[in-house]
């Protein structure tokens, strides 16, 4: 058994709790960066609470793993170059 196996004894539910709250994060960073004017950032936020909801999509059994973890780290790499994108334009 791989390092880790441990992990598949924790309820569905554990993980869907955990998502979530990080969605709800990404939705107050969204709320502060489209508050703020920071249109790039806000963007970026949006994506990540996408990569969040791909995640949650798949603990209700309703796409694979791997394809829900592909369109998270798509949705998480597009995050950090709106971003990192808007820090860049914030600094110039």
């Amino acid at each position: 058994m791989p390092f880790g196996g441990f992990i598949d004894t924790l309820p569905q539910t554990w993980f869907l709790v955990i998502h979530a709250s990080l969605g709800l994060i990404g939705v107050m960073l969204w709320r502060r960066a489209r508050a703020a004017g920071q249109h790039s950032a806000a963007r970026g936020f949006v994506l990540y609470i996408v990569g969040e909801l791909c995640y949650i999509v798949y603990h209700l059994d309703l796409i694979t793993f791997l394809f829900a973890h592909a369109l998270a780290e798509v949705c998480d790499g597009l995050a950090l170059l709106a971003i990192g994108l808007g820090i860049r334009r914030k600094t110039a």
